[in-house]
């Protein structure tokens, strides 16, 4: 049997399950290897349908008491959960960026700040602004209700892993619901730091859950549990639609957050400067962002202009060590994924693509480092134009007019988000009005309020979530009526 922990960058990790309060071992294990240098840091109890059914037997146990528990008390337990997170924002970062390759400084700085902001704002949320007005229909009062469902699902991907599950765990509890939490087996460890602040925060025994292991060995039949309630999973497209198989059989509401093909459109009046940092930015965690605008489609008249000056800026990348705060782009996040993004390029090579960035692996790291890359002259309606890469890749194209930017911009499966550069207010709202996606970002990018609506649209995604959207979902929304007639006074019967 393998240890029960691991030290990761001086961080000592649980590597069971937590399930019920308390941690579980499984008789096998999986291995966490870094993608910084592909070295085995940690050996992770691998889940099966066993510790998944004991899991949300747990969570449905718990989910009386915790659902009874007026919203101010959760809310306090919650902000502590926030607090402890806060204080350990240096353990939480160093951890996560050793196990799934992202910079240390953003993790420091943005991503794990977030995580606390994920579970306050919710809770927050739901003590303080939860609330419909009463409304009338023929002298009949109506009370709109926000009830907690159950048991929520949560499967979340391995680029961002405990601030993507939290976006989902901070609304799920808050709302009442009882979680389980399938963390991604290429990057499991910080979920299991967070389920040790929970219990240190006081949250009960059942309503916090995490079982580690593959898709198809514990999200699978976490999917297809006929005990959930609720399921929020953030990944490709291919696997939504086999958790969509899993769960229909139980009719169980589904969020999906799924991948994107993003395009960057430059107008001929955009701010070139703003246009060149734009889209040198969509290099950033490795191009493993879902939300990247990795097609780039730049008027012609700038074409010559903007690719020399972004191909000037790309170059000043500095790839590297994930932990060295002068690295701009790290690693992929496995061998797999290395071989899957090379072989993307390799084909739109093949296909008459040329590359005028990169192209291939970074010889000089070796390991999983693949060069930022730039290509040109892709062939339309080609894979590279198409399908998702998830890798540091970016196509240029060009357009004429606003017509076919826009028809370029929509000629996607995807429906993720869009980013617009333009230099005329009214000429952006007309485009952004336009352009088919969940979310527009007009002369900025990556600008998120917890309080809006994300999501995406076609095979980018099913619902939103977010402020009073998350709530929608995370709830049983109830319309109670009350009649003006059949009242006794002081309310006794009569």
């Amino acid at each position: 049997m393998e240890s029960q922990s691991a030290t990761v960058e001086g961080v000592t990790v649980d590597t069971r399950h937590w399930i019920n309060g308390e941690r579980v071992e499984s008789p096998e294990t999986f291995e966490d290897i870094s993608p910084i240098d592909e070295s085995v840091i940690a050996h992770v109890s691998r889940g099966t349908a066993d510790e998944v059914n004991r899991a949300v037997t747990a969570a449905r146990d718990a989910f009386p008491a915790w659902a009874a528990m007026p919203v101010a008390e959760r809310s306090t337990i919650l902000r502590r959960v926030a607090d402890l997170v806060e204080e350990r924002v240096e353990q939480l970062a160093v951890v996560e960026t050793r196990d799934n390759g992202s910079l240390l400084r953003s993790h420091r700085r943005g991503v794990m700040p977030r995580v606390a902001a994920n579970i306050r704002y919710f809770a927050d949320y739901a003590e303080h602004e939860l609330q419909h007005p009463d409304m009338e229909i023929r002298g009949h009062r109506q009370r709109i209700t926000y009830d907690p469902s159950g048991v929520t699902a949560i499967i979340t991907p391995w680029n961002a892993p405990l601030m993507l599950a939290t976006w989902r765990i901070g609304p799920a509890l808050a709302s009442g619901n009882c979680v389980v939490a399938k963390p991604p087996e290429w990057a499991p460890l910080t979920a299991s730091l967070f389920a040790d602040i929970t219990h240190e925060a006081g949250l009960p025994p059942g309503v916090f859950n995490v079982v580690q292991g593959t898709g198809i060995e514990a999200g699978a039949p976490l999917s297809a549990h006929p005990g959930i309630d609720r399921l929020s999973f953030t990944g490709s497209v291919p696997t939504a639609g086999e958790v969509s198989k899993s769960a229909a059989p139980n009719i169980v509401p589904l969020s999906f957050e799924l991948g994107g093909k993003s395009p960057l459109l430059v107008m001929d009046d955009a701010d070139l400067d703003l246009a060149v940092d734009l889209a040198v930015e969509q290099f950033d965690n490795a191009g493993q962002v879902c939300l990247g605008a990795f097609r780039i489609l730049v008027h012609e008249s700038l074409h010559a202009e903007f690719t020399e000056r972004v191909l000037a800026k790309a170059r000043t990348i500095v790839q590297g060590d994930p932990r060295d705060e002068a690295t701009d782009v790290s690693a992929l996040i496995s061998r797999t994924h290395f071989e899957r993004v090379s072989g993307f390029v390799e084909r739109a090579l093949a296909d008459g693509a040329k590359a005028v960035l990169g192209g291939g692996p970074n010889i000089d790291l070796g390991g999983l480092y693949f060069s930022p890359t730039i290509l040109v002259d892709a062939r339309p309606g080609s894979e590279i134009l198409t399908e998702e890469v998830f890798g540091p890749v970016l196509t240029i194209q060009t357009f004429g007019d606003d017509e076919e930017g826009i028809a370029m911009a929509n000629n996607t499966r995807f429906g993720l988000a869009a980013t617009l550069v333009c230099g005329d207010p009214e000429r952006a709202e007309r485009i952004s009005h336009r352009l088919n996606a969940g979310t527009v970002w007009v002369n900025c990018f990556f600008v998120r309020d917890l309080g809006a609506p994300f999501g995406g649209n076609g095979r980018s995604g099913i619902g939103r979530e977010g402020g009073l959207w998350s709530f929608d979902f995370y709830c049983d929304v109830k319309n109670s009526v009350f009649s003006p007639k059949g009242w006794t006074q002081g309310g006794q019967h009569g």
